[in-house]
C-alpha cells in the first residue's frame, strides 16, 4: 500500500475513533463514582489507538522512522483525533451554532 494510501486511511479511521471514542467511554464509565474518569480515559485510549494504527501504517509517521518512534507519532495523532472527533461529534449534534 502507498505511502498516500496509509496516511488517508489512518487519518479516516482515527478520526471515526475520536468521533466514537467519547461517547463510548462515557456510556462505559457513566456512573456516580467515575464519571470523572470519562475525558482521561478517553484520551488515553485515543492515544493507544493512534500509536497501534500509526506503527500497522507506517506511512502515517516519517519515512524510516523506527517502531518506537512510529508509536510516539500516533499517539499525539491519536490525541488530535481526539479532539477533532468531539469537534465533529458536536457539530453534527448541535450545529455551528451551539447548544
Amino acid at each position: 500500500m502507498s505511502r498516500s494510501a496509509q496516511r488517508l486511511l489512518g487519518i479516516v479511521v482515527l478520526l471515526v475513533a475520536g468521533m466514537l471514542s467519547l461517547p463510548a467511554t462515557a456510556y462505559a464509565l457513566d456512573d456516580p463514582g467515575t464519571e470523572n474518569w470519562i475525558v482521561p480515559v478517553q484520551l488515553l485510549a485515543m492515544a493507544g489507538i493512534g500509536a497501534a494504527i500509526t506503527v500497522a501504517l507506517p506511512g502515517l509517521a516519517r519515512e524510516g522512522a523506527p517502531t518506537r518512534r512510529r508509536a510516539m507519532t500516533g499517539a499525539w495523532w491519536g490525541l488530535i483525533a481526539a479532539f477533532a472527533g468531539v469537534v465533529v461529534f458536536w457539530i453534527a449534534i448541535n450545529g455551528y451554532s451551539g447548544a
